[in-house]
């Protein structure tokens, strides 16, 4: 299981402030910080851009690919195109979705540059199925949209998108995510076991204060069992390490 680092995000005020600057250093320091923690991986988020302001995602682009593998992460290609512009190495693009704006731009991005492309099996109106069939039957699709487009399955990534804590079926659907890594994982859904990733501080985002860590750490102990290709999270919690450190002895 690979370790990806989300603390790359504009929600980050080190990252908000070194953008506004157009000061490497910060996020240079961060991504370090980041592998030091156990990261090999580093997601680049940039928010929400305004036309003048597209330039960011190259900008941290630019300042942290010698740190380590990337994941661009956008819903708006225009924002990712940026950011492949200045990739010396071939990075992963974050997500595609069934959204139809997604289809007709992310996913001719991806196809263009041959990348590995994520797949968040979100519907048409970027809501999550609750159900493991809704789950694997959004996986069915935007496999055959991928493929169709001319990418490989080896290129695919599938997020089953875990939930935030708040949502009133949470725990349910955190159950249905960890069953949707098991049977993708295992080459039960398609000819190949397929790469899944999860999204691990979506459990407890704004909800850290209710939630411990260990919450975190006891979902990513049982999608690691399952087979689970890429954990992104906030690597730089206090315990953290700690804890991916057992999960891999364990796994």
């Amino acid at each position: 299981m690979i370790l990806a680092a989300d603390n790359l995000q504009i929600f980050n005020p080190v990252v908000a402030k070194a953008l506004e600057e157009k000061d490497p250093l910060p996020l240079q320091d961060l991504a370090r910080r980041c592998r030091e923690a156990g990261a090999s991986m580093l997601d680049i988020n940039p928010g929400f851009l305004s036309k003048r302001h597209l330039d960011r995602m190259a900008f941290m682009v630019d300042a942290v690919q010698n740190a380590a593998a990337l994941i661009l992460d956008s819903p708006d290609a225009a924002v990712l195109a940026k950011g492949l512009a200045v990739c010396r190495h071939k990075p992963i693009l974050n997500a595609l979705t069934l959204e139809p704006k997604k289809l007709q731009e992310i996913l001719p991005l991806a196809a263009t540059h041959q990348t590995d492309l994520v797949l968040l099996l979100l519907d048409e109106r970027s809501f999550p199925a609750p159900t493991l069939e809704g789950k694997i039957a959004l996986a069915v699709e935007l496999r055959e949209r991928a493929l169709a487009a001319g990418l490989s399955p080896e290129q695919l990534i599938f997020d089953p998108v875990l939930p935030n804590l708040s949502w009133p079926d949470a725990w349910e659907q955190a159950r249905e995510c960890i069953k949707a890594v098991r049977l993708l994982a295992g080459g039960t859904i398609f000819p190949e076991p397929a790469r899944t990733m999860a999204g691990l501080s979506n459990l407890r985002s704004k909800l850290r204060r209710v939630y411990p860590l260990e919450v975190e750490m006891i979902c990513l102990a049982m999608l690691a069992g399952a087979g689970l290709s890429i954990a992104l999270a906030d690597v730089l919690q206090p315990g953290f390490k700690e804890g991916i450190k057992l999960i891999r002895e364990l796994s």
